[in-house]
């Protein structure tokens, strides 16, 4: 898939905001029939437009109350070692986002734990374990304003910027 057109990007649209709708859904949605929808859908998982299909969950309901931003400062920066980090960091549950950073830090993780106490206990007994970790700092989540998934997607296939914002009033 070189270029994508406007079905391609109403599919995409249509699956980022219910990824449960069926073909014959999806289909009736962008204005295809199901045989050519299906079709589509299938060129752009291939083609690695979509990833994976995943549930929403409240992680509240599930009683992680404490949504935490860490950033971890490495005592090195070689190759070698934040690899070793990186993979050390992919294996923890806890840690729901990680990014490599610029400025001051290494990395930048979300993290969710069930109260202050349980993530005090991951930070001392997991993060600061962590091979190369010379600090970490914390900032807490007070409230969610936003959380979406979702990417902005172009308007019109040939349209490859978002249109400008317009002011709130």
């Amino acid at each position: 898939m070189n270029q994508l057109d406007k079905f391609d990007w109403a599919i995409l649209q249509e699956l980022q905001n219910d990824a449960r709708l069926t073909n014959a859904e999806l289909a009736q949605r962008v204005g295809l029939s199901a045989a050519p929808c299906w079709r589509r859908v299938r060129a752009l998982e291939e083609a690695g437009y979509i990833t994976g299909y995943h549930a929403t969950l409240d992680r509240h309901k599930l009683g992680l109350g404490v949504l935490a931003f860490v950033r971890v400062d490495a005592a090195q920066n070689t190759a070698d070692i934040t690899q070793r980090m990186e993979e050390s960091i992919r294996l923890l549950p806890e840690v729901t986002t990680c990014h490599y950073i610029s400025g001051a830090g290494t990395f930048e993780l979300q993290v969710v734990a069930r109260d202050l106490e349980s993530f005090s206990g991951f930070v001392r007994n997991v993060l600061l374990r962590l091979p190369n970790v010379k600090d970490v700092h914390t900032t807490f989540s007070l409230g969610e304003v936003k959380a979406s998934s979702a990417l902005p997607l172009p308007v019109t296939p040939t349209n490859k910027t978002l249109p400008p914002h317009k002011p709130v009033r």
